[in-house]
């Protein structure tokens, strides 16, 4: 893969965090359409890539504080599938506003790398049965393809079945 950047160039938070780290990563930059109902599937379909290599980021909120779950983009998360990983009775889901201010970026174009703040983080382990996964780069039109084993190892993140 390497860090090849695709039509200028792209820093965000995320491909600052990921190069700290050693971590190989490709860009994957697309024309973002604002009128598009489901950001995960749009990028999918622009970029070509099966909807199941494609991770949302999703803040969820443990009633202590947020974390993040990290599913595939044409699945659902299951809430008490992620609080049953991240140890807590309960979760809902995060409000957006929260989500930004704790994130550091807009809804739409969260990346689970390179957040302002540190978040106990759950991957869904259907991330394993592929080669690489893209997650957001930190904005909207821009995502990360990179191998599971690295976004876990980066994100801190640990990995259970947590999509529906």
């Amino acid at each position: 893969m390497g860090r090849k950047d695709r039509g200028g160039s792209v820093g965000t938070p995320a491909t600052v965090a990921l190069t700290r780290a050693g971590i190989s990563y490709a860009v994957r930059a697309y024309e973002h359409d604002p009128a598009a109902e489901s950001f995960g599937l749009e990028a999918a379909e622009a970029l070509g890539v099966e909807p199941g290599r494609v991770f949302k980021t999703l803040l969820v909120d443990t009633g202590s504080g947020l974390a993040v779950g990290i599913v595939p983009v044409d699945r659902s998360l299951d809430l008490k599938a992620v609080a049953s990983a991240l140890g807590v009775k309960k979760v809902t889901m995060a409000d957006p506003v929260a989500a930004e201010r704790s994130s550091g970026y807009v809804v739409g174009g969260i990346s689970p790398i390179g957040q302002k703040r540190a978040l106990p983080t759950v991957v869904d382990a259907t991330a394993e049965s592929h080669s690489t996964v893209l997650v957001s780069g930190g904005r909207r039109g821009l995502d990360l393809e990179l191998s599971p084993a690295d976004l876990v190892a980066v994100t801190g993140a640990v990995v259970a079945p947590i999509a529906r």
